[in-house]
């Protein structure tokens, strides 16, 4: 059988564009909060960012404000907010996006897959029964179902209200 290609247009900005210099997470905490950079929430020791190109739907990140690789370098003020956002990161995403379950992990240094092997990040992947489905395994195609603006307005808004 001849494979077939489907499309997943929105992952060719990531594929083909210049990769950033420098720490993306350093920069965006530099920048105002807006859909623009995605932080959807700031600690005072840690901050909350939504993935430009997620997983699924809701795909965010607590992330230590000072730029540290390494999870045992955290110190221990650090590594409270840090765990206390992831907390509190999956209590908002429930109470706004509804997810059947999530996934959490780190992958820490570039050979486990990390992106950002130099800066610390938390990934909270929402999970929501059928989003495994034969798109990705038969298509390599992921449905992306509610687009990222509005996946940042409903996590920003919940945030808010703290």
């Amino acid at each position: 059988m001849k494979d077939k290609t489907i499309w997943a247009p929105w992952r060719a900005e990531f594929v083909l564009a210049k990769k950033e210099s420098g720490c993306i997470f350093c920069k965006r905490l530099k920048m105002k909060d807006s859909v623009r950079n995605l932080i959807v929430h700031r600690g005072r020791k840690a901050f909350i960012i939504l993935n430009k190109f997620p997983y699924t739907g809701g795909h965010s990140m607590v992330v230590p404000k000072r730029h540290v690789a390494h999870i045992e370098k955290l110190t221990p003020a650090e590594a409270d907010e840090f765990f206390r956002l992831t907390q509190l990161t999956v209590k908002v995403i429930k109470k706004a996006l509804k997810p059947h379950s999530m996934n959490l992990g780190m992958n820490l240094g570039r050979l486990s897959g990390a992106g950002v092997p130099d800066h610390l990040h938390m990934h909270i992947v929402p999970r929501w029964q059928g989003d495994t489905n034969f798109m990705p395994v038969i298509g390599r195609t992921k449905i992306m179902s509610v687009p990222l603006d509005h996946i940042y307005e409903a996590i920003k808004r919940e945030f808010d209200k703290l």
